[in-house]
């Protein structure tokens, strides 16, 4: 009878532990709580349409009018930060889109990061990081147990002229820092404002 018990208790604490560990995950990765999946973020990117004349353009969520910061890098890659919010749990999302305006598929390998723990992210936004000036600090990516990033993995790359959705979240800055300067990859840093979340 004590092998029974023991094995049921092994069993249901394993149950606990991995019921505790996918529920990490699902919290750690939902991008914000905007409903959207971690897969839709991480899929390969639909064009966007766009007008050069006096066409009709259309905007695929209310948050993309309000730029908050836009930097272009090399080749004609155009990074844009949407929004950074900080959340209660003591972190900060940030959230954007790139655009691939170079001439062939962008696959985001140096913007995964330098770190060897990084490198199975893939093709990601793994090695964003936040510089708090004031504070002189610099603030890296989160992971979580596993290694993995708590931001966009760009799964398939992002073929030309095509527009994908990102998110990274980073521990928060203190509270009274609310000017930070976001920057990932070989692209120009990008000065952003934190809003509470």
């Amino acid at each position: 009878m004590d092998f029974r018990h023991t094995r049921k208790g092994r069993t249901a604490l394993s149950s606990v532990a991995i019921t505790a560990g996918l529920l990490l995950t699902v919290v750690g990765c939902g991008g914000g709580g905007d409903g959207t999946s971690d897969k839709g973020a991480s899929s390969p990117s639909t064009p966007v349409k766009s007008s050069s004349g006096g066409g009709k353009e259309e905007s695929q969520s209310p948050e993309a009018d309000a730029v908050l910061a836009e930097v272009k890098g090399q080749n004609g890659l155009v990074l844009d930060v949407t929004s950074a919010k900080r959340d209660g749990g003591g972190f900060v999302t940030v959230e954007g889109t790139v655009t691939n305006n170079t001439d062939s598929l962008w696959v985001a390998a140096d913007w995964r990061g330098d770190e060897k723990e990084l490198a199975r992210n893939g093709g990601s936004i793994a090695g964003a990081n936040l510089i708090d000036q004031k504070g002189k600090k610099k603030y890296l990516i989160l992971r979580d147990t596993s290694g993995r990033c708590l931001c966009t993995q760009f799964t398939g790359g992002v073929r030309q002229g095509a527009t994908a959705q990102w998110f990274a979240q980073f521990p928060a800055p203190p509270a009274d820092t609310t000017a930070v300067d976001f920057q990932v990859g070989s692209m120009p840093p990008a000065s952003i404002e934190i809003s509470e979340g």
